[in-house]
């Protein structure tokens, strides 16, 4: 009888720790499944970032593509203003050289009055 009673302790013993196990192992696999849960939850979300970022950069392209259009037409039009910049330098040059003969002729004319006064002056006491 007593062996009998060491069977059923052992073996209810042995439930406890069956059971215990079981238990730990159970609460392992629900951990693990919440941990690969969340791993699957971040990588959905980063799958997700990564098309939004893809559709933005989709949108850059398609402006980046009509900005360089818009260059083009402006590098065509800026060609053309080219001719007229180069008349406006040379009209500029022109200007400068007439406006060194004007200071020139003035510097003449000043020095030919004051000899005519210089002439009148000496003219004048001896009317």
């Amino acid at each position: 009888m007593q062996n009998v009673k060491k069977d059923e302790a052992r073996d209810q013993k042995h439930d406890e720790l069956a059971e215990s196990l079981n238990d730990l192992f159970s609460s392992v696999a629900t951990m693990i499944k919440s941990e690969l849960q969340g791993t699957n939850n971040h990588l959905e979300l980063v799958e997700k970032m990564n098309a939004k970022v893809a559709e933005e950069y989709k949108g850059f392209g398609d402006l980046a593509s009509g900005l360089r259009v818009f260059v083009e037409q402006l590098k065509c039009k800026s060609g053309s203003f080219n001719e007229y910049v180069e008349q406006i330098d040379a009209i500029e040059k022109q200007v400068t050289e007439f406006e060194a003969v004007v200071s020139m002729l003035d510097k003449y004319v000043a020095l030919l009055e004051s000899k005519v006064q210089s002439d009148y002056q000496t003219k004048s006491p001896s009317s």
